[in-house]
């Protein structure tokens, strides 16, 4: 059982980048953390590290969320148990390739860990939500999902499902005072994307640079913790023009 003045926030993919970000910055004003994780124990660990120095618990939970019995078996219990206050779906892989050349395993893998892990998940999390009549579920997408990207066809699609999905969540849930709404960064300075050329990309940005994990942590810490709070159902831009 946890406390009345205690909060809990389940970070979907939370190791790394943005997740890690997200994770510090809502443990910094009060959340104690759910992470969860793939398979770098090593980054988990780092971040979990990170978040108790804070003062705050954190617990790390390793699955593949494209998997529905590893979700069942790392998720189930623990949220029935107890629900969380916060729910943010950030789990992201990309398997960029022309359309064209694009392989089956290319799609499939980036289609069930963007957007099928979100149903795996959901449907875990969502009847303890109800249960509470409270919460807020953040899902990041991408302005991939927004505008396209070439040679992000598979990524692309899944970013979008993601925004239809959790824009059609929100009607489900929002009148058991569950609020629901979507981040969609743009180029943000990760792992994902230093490979990117900055030289083509930079001036296709207004601001002139790429974003900050804790450009897209500041967004999802608002959503997750004002007091005053009537942004439902919405995808909220942190892109620095690219997409305006």
């Amino acid at each position: 059982m946890k406390n009345n003045n205690e909060k809990i926030a389940l970070i979907i993919g939370g190791s790394r980048g943005i997740g890690r970000a997200i994770g510090l910055r809502l443990a910094k004003s009060g959340f104690n953390i759910w992470l969860t994780y793939r398979n770098n124990h090593a980054a988990a660990q780092m971040v979990k590290t990170e978040i108790e120095k804070k003062g705050r618990t954190c617990d790390i939970l390793s699955f593949d969320v494209s998997d529905y019995s590893e979700t069942e078996a790392a998720l189930g219990e623990k949220v029935d148990a107890l629900a969380p206050d916060v729910v943010v779906y950030n789990p992201g892989i990309t398997r960029d390739n022309l359309l064209v050349w694009m392989t089956k395993e290319e799609w499939s893998a980036v289609l069930s860990t963007n957007l099928n892990g979100f149903y795996n998940v959901m449907h875990f999390v969502m009847f303890p939500m109800l249960r509470e009549k409270i919460g807020r579920i953040i899902v990041i997408s991408s302005t991939s999902g927004q505008i396209g990207q070439a040679g992000q066809v598979n990524y692309s699609a899944s970013k979008a499902g993601l925004i239809g999905a959790a824009k059609a969540l929100a009607r489900e849930v929002g009148e058991k005072n569950i609020l629901v709404n979507i981040v969609a960064p743009g180029v943000i300075e990760t792992d994902m994307t230093e490979k990117l050329s900055k030289d083509t990309i930079l001036p296709l940005i207004p601001l002139q640079r790429f974003g900050d994990p804790e450009d897209v942590a500041s967004v999802v810490n608002f959503l997750c913790t004002e007091e005053h709070m009537y942004i439902h159902g919405q995808v909220i831009g942190v892109n620095g023009g690219l997409a305006i």
